[in-house]
């Protein structure tokens, strides 16, 4: 199967379709973990109750603020309307949660047929959230991709039996091995699908 033969196509949010600034080592910092500290994973570890809470509210406030400051990834949106005009099904799965996703989607005007967040499916990189969208569309996992710009991405695709699609970016490339796909820039996803959806025709 080639990029634009899919029958649905799953997104990543920050670092993907939007940029939201997020700078994830500021963050350890905040919360006086060292750098590189999976976040959820190590959340979920925390058991003093005053603790756990000083992290969750540092945590939210910054997922918030990477909402109000997140811009849209060139040629995303054009992508997504053209998916939306070929009747392409179109979904996001983010670690975020969702009070944070959905300020994201109504200040950009981000339009998708589905939505999961850390709070509808386990966080990423767990494949039930991409289990759930395929069985949704009532699709095998197989006809879908997933599209994202980190190894959890990648991981959750293959975990889920789903083609992954790593979305570049300066710092990324070491993933290349481990997708299926690279893109560099949305257009030329969407100059896969336009081919594909383009009768051929005979002079």
């Amino acid at each position: 199967m080639q990029l634009g033969d899919h029958q649905g196509v799953i997104f990543d949010l920050d670092g993907t379709l939007v940029d939201s600034k997020l700078d994830f080592s500021v963050l350890c910092q905040q919360l006086g973990w060292p750098a590189g500290t999976p976040i959820l994973e190590h959340l979920a570890t925390i058991t003093d109750s005053n603790e756990y809470l000083r992290a969750v509210t540092i945590i939210e406030q910054f997922e918030l603020a990477g909402a109000q400051s997140a811009d849209w990834m060139p040629g995303a949106a054009e992508l997504l309307a053209l998916l939306q005009q070929y009747q392409i099904p179109t979904a996001i799965l983010t670690r975020n949660m969702r009070s944070a996703t959905q300020h994201c989607l109504q200040r950009l005007g981000i339009a998708v047929d589905l939505v999961l967040t850390r709070e509808d499916a386990p966080a990423k990189p767990d494949p039930t959230g991409l289990l759930i969208i395929a069985g949704h569309w009532q699709k095998a996992p197989a006809d879908l991709l997933f599209i994202g710009d980190f190894h959890f991405d990648l991981s959750t695709a293959r975990a889920a039996g789903m083609p992954s699609c790593l979305y570049l970016n300066p710092d990324n490339g070491h993933y290349r091995d481990q997708a299926d796909f690279v893109l560099q820039h949305f257009a030329e996803l969407a100059q896969r699908y336009q081919q594909k959806m383009t009768p051929v025709t005979s002079s």
